[in-house]
């Protein structure tokens, strides 16, 4: 095994990704009231690139970020989140990550 000074965080792999972002989001809050009253805001912890956040009391989703693990319709209890793949060529690219 390697010394800890070769092990390398998720932080700096996450950031050798690229994205080649398109206009039109893959996600989508299906209903808005859903999420204002939703006590346990999931999506808001259980996405590792934390695309969804919460502000001025209304739910921001960040896709450009998106790692496209799913976790977040998984994860939404109300079943609220409309997660589609990015349409072809779009999306992250990961490298060596």
């Amino acid at each position: 095994m390697g010394d800890i000074q070769d092990k390398v965080n998720i932080d700096d792999k996450l950031f050798l990704n690229s994205y080649d972002v398109d206009t039109t989001s893959h996600l989508a809050i299906k209903d808005s009231t859903v999420c204002s009253n939703c006590n346990e805001k999931v999506c808001t912890f259980i996405c590792p690139a934390h695309v969804y956040e919460w502000k001025d009391a209304k739910l921001i989703v960040g896709y450009e970020g998106c790692l496209e693990c799913g976790a977040c319709r998984i994860g939404c209890s109300h079943d609220n989140i409309d997660w589609t793949y990015p349409r072809g060529g779009f999306g992250i690219q990961f490298r060596l990550g």
